[in-house]
Formats: structure tokens, sequence, C-alpha cells
């Protein structure tokens, strides 16, 4: 396995500590908010601005080390799963996000009628619904 300083020089990125203290909260997994990478980052380092964050998370998204997501209703949130056509479920109530492999594999999974002349690499996919938690909450609530 890749240091991250192997990482981010195979990905032509100078080495830094906040680019390396980013790299290792996202690799410690989740979809997180800048906020909350930021203050892990704090954490492990004696300060950092959260602008240096977000500019950190640029470098890693065009690098291809990180990767955005946007579910409708939600910030930006940042995973370092990158590069393998994986898609999201959202919980509708507690906005829970889980990763959920791609039942096709291969890249762009939908295909629209009409490309307009693109070349199609990749298609985001969002699924919503409640996930375990708040099934039982619901249906609990429902029993009252």
């Amino acid at each position: 396995m890749s240091t991250g300083a192997e990482l981010l020089r195979a990905h032509g990125l100078r080495v830094t500590r906040p680019r390396l203290a980013v790299l290792d909260v996202l690799t410690s997994g989740g979809h997180l908010e800048v906020d909350e990478i930021a203050q892990q980052v704090r954490g492990r380092l004696d300060s950092v601005s959260t602008q240096a964050v977000y500019d950190v998370l640029s470098a890693l998204s065009r690098a291809g080390l990180a990767r955005r997501i946007e579910p409708a209703g939600s910030p930006a949130r940042y995973e370092a799963r990158v590069g393998d056509n994986h898609h999201h479920i959202v919980c509708r109530s507690c906005g829970t996000i889980t990763d959920v492999d791609c039942a096709v594999g291969r890249r762009p999974c939908l295909t629209p009628d009409e490309t307009h002349g693109f070349d199609l690499t990749e298609a985001e996919i969002t699924f919503w619904g409640l996930c375990p938690a708040c099934q039982t909450r619901r249906e609990a609530d429902r029993s009252v």
C-alpha cells in the first residue's frame, strides 16, 4: 500500500503537512463535510484554516485522490473512494450516506437518449430512501 506522500507525488502534487493530514482523514472513510474534515485535520496539525482545507480538497479532487459529492439539500461532502464507478444511497430523514456499487460496472452506467455530441465518461447516481434506523423510528412512531 502506498503512503500518503507516495500517492501525492504519484499524482503530481507537492507533499505538504495539510495535504497529508486531509488525505489521512479522507482515507479513514466516510462522506465528510469540509468542517468535519477541518476539525479532524486540526487534531493532527497545530492549526490549519478552513480555506486551506478547501484548497487541499480542490487539489486532491483535481488529481483524482478525492471525490466531491453534493446530494440535494446537503453541503458538499468528500470521500477518498475514487475511480470505481460507485454510487450513493442517501437517507431522506437523517442524511446518512452509504456507498453502493454500480450494478452495471462500466462507465457510464446510464446512457441518455441524446448525448448532444458529448463523450460520456460517467453517470452520477444518487438513490434516496430511509436508512434502517429511520425505518425503525418511523415504525415506532406509527405504533404509538
